[in-house]
């Protein structure tokens, strides 16, 4: 998808790729019943590709992923597909996802809600203001699980360069939320920390340490990796690395 145009959320991808698939083709987000909430809108192309493999959209769609007028936008929107919400302004997914636990929560309904986040969103006040809602004692979403892609990575570089948000298992556990902090390029360490989702009263948050390179050998560590320029010679050593892990 990226290598149509030759640039764009190739870094956001591979960064997250085991943690959507394990999602979805874990069976957690049961399609149909629980609600997704993507916050950062420029990861769509993730799960484009999960939803691809398990039939959801056809491969044909992703052939105009970008394009003008395609369903498959490169930041998500309101009518993005196979997404309940998808957020403009970075830090807004959350307070969405809260929505939507608090309404199952009303409905008596046994619907989950998941809430995917980027590290860089913990710089947004908005984020702590859901957090500190979702635990309170009166409300208890134990339906809701956030997963956050801690990649390091925003547009203007480092997250620890642009501002400091660690101790994020701390100051999350302070907020009242149970935590899990994984490798998020390890399937088996994901899928054990999401069968732990709907197992107590408090919400759950993932923390999921990944490289926003995927640790692709083949991209070199200068490239940008929110914004991937792919030319030909690293599309074709790309899909060379790929093609020889799956071998």
């Amino acid at each position: 998808m990226v290598a149509i145009q030759g640039f764009g959320y190739l870094g956001q991808a591979l960064s997250s790729a085991e943690i959507v698939a394990t999602m979805f083709g874990g069976g957690f987000v049961r399609r149909g019943q629980d609600k997704f909430v993507m916050s950062p809108g420029h990861y769509v192309i993730v799960l484009y590709a999960v939803a691809a493999e398990l039939g959801l959209l056809s491969r044909e769609e992703l052939a105009n992923y970008g394009k003008d007028a395609a369903l498959l936008e490169a930041i998500g929107t309101e009518r993005t597909p196979l997404f309940d919400l998808v957020c403009g302004s970075l830090g807004q997914g959350l307070s969405g996802a809260v929505g939507f636990a608090l309404s199952a929560r009303l409905k008596k309904s046994d619907a989950r809600t998941y809430a995917f986040l980027s590290d860089g969103e913990m710089e947004e006040g908005q984020v702590w203001e859901a957090a500190m809602f979702a635990a309170h004692n009166k409300h208890r979403m134990g339906q809701l699980t956030v997963v956050i892609d801690a990649n390091n990575s925003q547009v203007d570089g480092t997250v620890t360069f642009v501002t400091t948000i660690e101790p994020l298992v701390d100051k999350w556990r302070s907020f009242g939320w149970r935590v899990e902090e994984v490798d998020g390029h390890d399937v088996s360490a994901l899928q054990a920390a999401f069968a732990k989702g709907p197992a107590a009263p408090e919400p759950l948050v993932i923390i999921a340490r990944t490289e926003i390179l995927g640790r692709m050998k083949s991209i070199p560590s200068t490239a940008d990796g929110h914004f991937i320029k792919l030319d030909k010679d690293l599309e074709r050593a790309v899909l060379k690395e790929l093609e020889a892990a799956l071998a």
